[in-house]
Order: C-alpha cells, then sequence, then structure tokens
C-alpha cells in the first residue's frame, strides 16, 4: 500500500495517488461476495450455492469491482488522509487508473485542503457604540400585550363588528363561479385586524351585522403558495354568525397581582423596564459582535474552496429540511411549493454559505494568531451545563471525544469573538 501526494495547479487542491496491494483488493471482492452469494443462480447449482469461481465465471468477475472498490477503499482513505495529517474539506473527485483482479488497485483522488488565512487589522478596529434605551412606551407595550393574554371574551349583540373584534363566520370561496379546495369553513373564528386571511378580506367584515350575508371580493396575491389561485380574483360568500369582543383589564395594583408575583402596578412596571434594559444590552451587545466579525473578516484575505461552500450549503439544507419536518413537509415538497429547482435554491444559498465560511476560517486564524485557549476547566463547566440542559449523563459526554472537540470549538470561537470585541475602539 503507497500513496503519492502532489500539489495541482490550482491553490489548495492536492492529488493523491493511491496504490493498494492486489491481495486486498481480491478479499474485497471475496467479501463482497459472500454477502451477495444468496443471489446468485447458475444452471446445476442451488440458489445461493454458487461457487465463486464459477459466479465470476458467468456473471463476469468484473460485475464485484465497483462494490469490492467500495468495501476496501473508504478505511484505507480514511487512513491515509489522518495519517498525512491533510485537512481535506471537499469530496475526493476519483479516478480509476487501475482496478483488475490479480493486480494492484490503483486511483488517483483530487482534494481540496483547508486554506491558509491572512489576518488584515484584528485589534483595535473601529466600530460604533450601539445602545437601546428603554422608554415608558415600551414599558407600555409590554404591559398591553399582558392585558392582551388576560383579557375576558364577551359576545356582542348591540353593534356591528369593528376591527379587534373576534368574528365567527361561514365563508365559502369561489373563482370564476367555482369553489376550490380549502375555501369553506363554517363557524370559523376570525380576529379583525389580524391580517391572517386574504388582504382585504377582514377589511370587509368590519361593519357587517349578526346574521348578516355578504360576498366579499378580493384577490389572491401573486406569490400565493397555490399557483391555480396566485393572481386570481375571488368571490367569498360570507355569513356572520356572532360577533366577540376583547375587555382588557385595568391596569392597576389587581391586575399586577393577577399577572405576577408583584403587589402593584409600579413594581410591576419597574420589573418590565428591567428586563427589557436586559434584553436591548444583550441586543445591543450582539450587534456590535456582529459588526466587529464583519469588520475583521473584510479587513482578511482567503481563498475559498468551492468544496467548502457546497459542504456548507449541504450543512444548511439538512438544518432547514430538519426545521420543515415539524411542520410536517420536507425540503422536496417545501421548494415545489415554493416554485424552485434544488440547483436554483442552492444558488440563492451559496452568498450565506461563503460568508458563513469564511467568518469561521478567520475566526479560528484569530484564535491561533492570538493564542487564545480553552482551559479545562472552562471545557467541563460548558459540559455539564450542557449535560444539565439536555438530561444527558455528564461522564458520558466527557467520554465523548468528538463532541469534546465540537464543545472546545464553540468556547473558543466565542472567547475570540469577545477577545475581538474587548479590543475594539468603540464610537
Amino acid at each position: 500500500m503507497s500513496i503519492k501526494i502532489e500539489k495541482t495547479e490550482n491553490n489548495n487542491e492536492l492529488k493523491l495517488e493511491f496504490t493498494i496491494d492486489s491481495k486486498i483488493f481480491e478479499d474485497g471482492i471475496a467479501t463482497v461476495f459472500k454477502k451477495n452469494a444468496k443471489y446468485f443462480s447458475v444452471p446445476g447449482f442451488r440458489k445461493g450455492k454458487v461457487p465463486m469461481n464459477i459466479a465470476e465465471r458467468h456473471y463476469g468477475v468484473e460485475m464485484f469491482y465497483e462494490d469490492a472498490f467500495n468495501e476496501v477503499v473508504p478505511a484505507i482513505y480514511d487512513k491515509e488522509i489522518k495519517e498525512n495529517n491533510l485537512d481535506v474539506v471537499s469530496k475526493p473527485d476519483i479516478d480509476i487508473v487501475q482496478m483488475e483482479k490479480g493486480k494492484e488497485l490503483i486511483f488517483t483522488a483530487i482534494v481540496q485542503t483547508k486554506p491558509e488565512v491572512e489576518l488584515g487589522k484584528y485589534k483595535g478596529i473601529e466600530i460604533k457604540k450601539v445602545e437601546y434605551k428603554v422608554e415608558d412606551k415600551d414599558v407600555d407595550h409590554e404591559l398591553s400585550h399582558m392585558a392582551e393574554k388576560n383579557a375576558r371574551v364577551i359576545t356582542v349583540e348591540d353593534r356591528a363588528a369593528k376591527e379587534g373584534d373576534i368574528a365567527v363566520i361561514d365563508f365559502e370561496g369561489s373563482v370564476d363561479g367555482v369553489p376550490f379546495e380549502g375555501g369553506k369553513a363554517e363557524k370559523h373564528e376570525l380576529e379583525l385586524g389580524s391580517h391572517s386571511f386574504i388582504e382585504g378580506f377582514e377589511d370587509q367584515v368590519v361593519g357587517m351585522k349578526l346574521d348578516e350575508e355578504k360576498d366579499i371580493n378580493v384577490t389572491f396575491p401573486e406569490e400565493y403558495f397555490s399557483k391555480d389561485l396566485a393572481g386570481k380574483a375571488a368571490v367569498f360568500k360570507v355569513k356572520l354568525h356572532e360577533i366577540k369582543a376583547k375587555e382588557l383589564p385595568e391596569m392597576d395594583d389587581e391586575f399586577a397581582k393577577d399577572v405576577s408575583e408583584f403587589d402593584t402596578i409600579a413594581e410591576l412596571k419597574a420589573d418590565i423596564k428591567k428586563k427589557l434594559e436586559e434584553q436591548n444590552a444583550h441586543k445591543a451587545e450582539h450587534e456590535m459582535e456582529d459588526k466587529a466579525i464583519e469588520t475583521v473578516c473584510e479587513n482578511a484575505k482567503v481563498e475559498i474552496p468551492s468544496g467548502m461552500i457546497e459542504n456548507e450549503i449541504d450543512a444548511m439544507a439538512q438544518d432547514l429540511d430538519n426545521r420543515l419536518a415539524y411542520q410536517g413537509i420536507s425540503l422536496d415538497q417545501y421548494l415545489k411549493m415554493m416554485n424552485k429547482t434544488k440547483e436554483a435554491f442552492r444558488e440563492e444559498m451559496k452568498p450565506q454559505a461563503e460568508v458563513s465560511v469564511k467568518t469561521r476560517l478567520v475566526l479560528e486564524a484569530v484564535c491561533k494568531d492570538a493564542k487564545i485557549e480553552v482551559t479545562e476547566e472552562e471545557l467541563n463547566e460548558k459540559i455539564s451545563e450542557l449535560a444539565k440542559t439536555y438530561g444527558r449523563p455528564e461522564d458520558e459526554l466527557k467520554q465523548n471525544e468528538e463532541f469534546k472537540k465540537y464543545v472546545s470549538s464553540s468556547i473558543e470561537s466565542e472567547k475570540t469573538v469577545k477577545f475581538i470585541l474587548d479590543n475594539a475602539k468603540k464610537k
């Protein structure tokens, strides 16, 4: 077994030539045959009992080559990459040079490696200081949300529906006189002014009286998810059965006692203000961090291999697929609804992927250059925190080397960002 490594004419790209002993390849063929022996059928032999040499003559030994390659190569490839300390960041582009029973298996793999980052200025960068003040109107806004949540719903019979009411309606929609799927409901509760229906629908319910029937004319938006309805004019036959109104509580000490642990409205307001100030401080900190990272990345130079971008897009697509699964749809279904091809979707994600990869590479370079390290105490403290959060045994997580590596990398990134921000000039 041998490997020859040489640089290609492209930056951050290597050509690896692997030569694997013929015996290893033949053992791979034998393994593949054993795994699939039950499927072979040759006249004169019971199915699954065909000798290997007979199967080779009958089917041709070449039929085993691809599976044998996949049987032996991955482990050898991973071992050589690790032993030669190659920081490969792309999937290998394989080219078979020689693959024949009784001869050495020879193939080449073109791979991309992690690029070097040319850092610019990262200490003493200038960023705008961000501050958000909490005003009385912000506290009142939070109080109004609390009042909404604790509002009493009452039935109204002596007036027409108005914005803010909950209208209980029957409706049936049609386009060109033909009812469409999903366009009909009975005793549906619609909050007027919530903009949860097609634009213009709720406005036309406002003013209706109990038991009134009315035709409501609307137009579906051009970007509506159903292509059959997008941009179409529709008519909804609507009947108003009931009007419900929210009766908000008085903003007094009794309200404070009902919705919080405080005895007075003044104490509740003070607590809301304190929490808003904390939220604003975190928001300002994150905005300054983002700006600091953006500035440091702009000051740095790095040629990002295409393989890293593709891997990042893969990860982003997988993350979206996982989130969509909670809504009961797959990524393929989502793309179909959005009328997008996978190629177009990936192209749209490319700029974001490039920013993400460059940010990661630059922060790693700053971490190394500034000699930022993670202590054993910091690592253990973080693992303990995560163990409690996810309800996992702490010892189990500490024995997982991949998990420890991931946590250590996260702490390094956090410390690096803090280092950049602490050393920045805030104006």
